[in-house]
């Protein structure tokens, strides 16, 4: 370590934030000046032979605004190009030396900052959050020993076994080139056919036409790494490990109704949410687990381990929770750090390593390529969301935007001008050590026939899921190959599917209008508990309730609900025809956050419906009758106040199941309460 190295302050889960604090600038309250601090004293008209005249080129300062305008973009991402970020910190919960030397996991209680970025796949910048995809969640651990980039997605499968065969799906999955046409859906002819056409696909094509393709947040998104790892410890020791992020509110969905008319209502559906959680102080949290496998253990189970395209069950193989995420600080600038933040699968630190896995071994050259093009110079590492909280020292110089100032002028390894610094660093001192692999065999273009079962776990994802997620994955392919066009790539799928399930097959063949497919599935019963979120955690903490309420309610019933829902973490949006307050019989007086208009049944989770009068009653009513429609037939949960009663009357039709009355029930509240805990009433009708 060099001298001027040894007093770098501890990291510690705030250092990220403290070296970003060099770069923030408040420009409130400043004069406008030019970058060159020159003070602007017009910057409405450019400069002009008198008031008609032509523009002048000596007009620097309109040169300098509107070039800058022009450049203010960067091209987006190929792929994840819709994301948004939030920082944290990563606090290990037991030492997992006895596996893997990295630095941030050696202690319980370490602290480790961390910036995390959320992203679709398919659809731009431009498209939607609540788009029917896989998502991404890329972690950057700012450690001691360096920046750790830890790349997981909301399923623990890949839908290519090889990354030759990666930009081929992409290409099939986004929109046409003629027309640009759809947006943020493969619901289309060209990724189906793509489907069919590669039955590996099919594994996590399923997953996504599951509740697992619609989640509900950001903050109730388990995912996995998919690739597989190496851990090493200090004595050289490798173990295989696949990581998985657990959100301690459970794994949530929405459903496909719903996730289509958000796209509509309101695009940017996850990116508030996650902003309005961290605001108030419910800092989104996710554990950390391993699933470990010794090298002896290989080829013990009846799949292959380095196949990105098949999970690793937890019932085979337990998860070990190491630590936790906390998400409890929101971006300022959206460009400089969610749009500018590059992650790398090879930003490792000792300890870990890559394995065989051949989608990884192909990733590792991708991450760090597509950075490099879309930020413009090899010096991206350097800017302030991306450079390490270590110092870091090399012969690398020059290129666009070099932000470093190397005051020394040797600048090649191998060297006594400079005592041939920097120097290289022995692996028991931290210096990165690849492990040893064996590796044998000829050079080839092929793949390992261990890899050739395609729908064996497609089977065990089915058998497992309950009788409810098994319909929304039957909508969710019914509606996607109901937009193809083509009947010979509706027909073609339909007859992978029989594969999965026969059930499953013909009932989306007859939705569809292609003929019932000939043979069976594949004869596998087994099914797994972990794959179905039907066991998830459920907490009324953070769900949104909307409240319905116009003047005349019961002012001492509605504060004493509120006070029940603002005690269990509840968040609550007050609903009303206009903005302004509302009054209670009582003279209670509450303050309305959103109208009927700014609002919508889809934006909450549960309602509150307490009713009362309106300046308009006929409107008023019809506008609550509306809302409780929408959450009933959407299965959420609804609370009637003794003013709202007139709004929900069970009948032959309902059996109101989910549906709680404040009338003659002292113990409202925490009713309610239990039942937005539900999240869904399933059994309603």
């Amino acid at each position: 370590m060099d001298e001027r190295d040894k007093g770098q302050k501890p990291i510690d889960a705030n250092s990220k934030i403290e070296q970003l604090d060099h770069f923030r600038i408040q420009n409130t309250g400043k004069p406008l000046t030019t970058k060159q601090n020159l003070k602007v004293a017009n910057d409405s008209e450019i400069l002009k032979v008198g008031d008609r005249g032509p523009g002048l080129m000596q007009d620097f300062y309109f040169f300098e605004k509107m070039g800058h305008f022009n450049r203010e973009e960067i091209p987006e991402r190929v792929v994840h190009a819709r994301g948004y970020s939030a920082h944290g910190y990563f606090e290990c919960y037991q030492s997992m030396k006895h596996v893997t030397k990295a630095c941030f996991l050696q202690e319980p209680g370490k602290q480790t900052p961390v910036f995390v970025r959320f992203s679709t796949v398919q659809g731009p910048k431009g498209s939607y959050d609540t788009a029917r995809d896989l998502r991404c969640l890329g972690v950057k651990f700012y450690t001691e020993e360096g920046n750790y980039d830890l790349m997981t997605i909301a399923m623990p499968v890949l839908i290519v076994q090889d990354p030759m065969k990666f930009p081929d799906v992409i290409h099939a999955y986004q929109s046409k080139q003629d027309d640009d046409i759809p947006t943020a859906t493969g619901a289309h002819d060209r990724f189906w056919d793509y489907v069919a056409s590669n039955p590996e696909s099919l594994h996590m094509v399923t997953w996504i036409m599951s509740d697992r393709g619609i989640i509900r947040s950001y903050r109730m998104m388990e995912s996995w790494s998919i690739n597989t790892y190496l851990f090493v410890n200090h004595e050289g020791v490798a173990t295989f490990v696949r990581f998985v992020w657990k959100p301690l509110l459970g794994v949530h969905s929405l459903l496909q109704d719903e996730a289509i008319k958000l796209g509509g209502i309101d695009p940017d559906f996850h990116r508030k949410d996650l902003r309005e959680a961290i605001d108030r102080g419910a800092y989104p949290e996710y554990e950390l687990g391993v699933q470990l496998i010794p090298l002896e253990d290989e080829f013990k189970y009846d799949f292959d381990i380095l196949d990105p395209a098949k999970f690793w069950p937890e019932e085979l193989i337990p998860v070990q929770i190491i630590g936790k995420m906390t998400l409890n600080r929101n971006i300022e600038n959206y460009f400089a750090e969610s749009e500018q933040v590059a992650y790398n699968l090879a930003n490792v630190v000792p300890g870990i390593d890559f394995s065989n896995d051949p989608v990884l071994q192909g990733r590792l050259f991708a991450y760090r390529d597509t950075q490099q093009h879309r930020l413009g110079s090899a010096n991206y590492d350097e800017l302030p969301i991306n450079r390490p909280l270590c110092p870091f020292h090399n012969n690398t110089r020059r290129g666009f935007m070099r932000y470093r100032i190397d005051i020394d002028h040797v600048n090649y390894h191998q060297n006594s001008l400079a005592n041939n610094t920097p120097y290289t660093t022995l692996p028991q001192e931290g210096g990165f050590l690849e492990y040893p692999k064996r590796v044998a065999g000829h050079v080839i273009r092929g793949r390992s026939p261990s890899f050739n079962d395609y729908f064996f776990q497609v089977r065990i994802f089915w058998n497992s899921l309950t009788p409810i997620e098994k319909q929304h994955t039957i909508e969710g392919f019914s509606y996607q190959l109901g937009k193809v066009k083509s009947r010979d790539v509706r027909q073609a799928n339909v007859n992978l599917l029989v594969n999965v399930d026969t059930e499953l097959a013909y009932i989306v063949a007859d939705n569809i209008g292609v003929d019932r497919p000939k043979g069976t599935h594949v004869n596998v019963s087994t099914s797994y508990a972990s794959l179905s979120q039907a066991s998830t955690p459920k907490y009324a903490y953070t769900q949104k309730v909307g409240v319905l309420i116009g003047n005349g309610f019961n002012g001492q019933e509605v504060m004493q609900t509120l006070k029940v829902l603002e005690q269990n973490g509840v968040f609550i949006v007050t609903i009303s025809e206009t903005f302004g307050e509302v009054t209670g019989s009582d003279g209670t007086k509450i303050h309305i956050d959103s109208t009927f208009l700014t609002n919508s049944p889809y934006l909450v989770d549960s309602l509150y419906v307490v009713g009362g009068t309106g300046r308009n009653q006929a409107k008023f009513m019809q506008e609550i009758e509306e809302y409780v429609q929408v959450a009933y037939k959407h299965y959420k949960p609804i609370g009637v106040a003794t003013t709202g009663q007139s709004f929900l009357r069970t009948s032959k039709q309902n059996n109101l199941a989910g549906v709680v009355f404040a009338a003659n029930n002292p113990n409202f509240g925490e009713e309610f309460v239990a039942a937005i805990a539900q999240h869904r009433f399933w059994d309603r009708t």
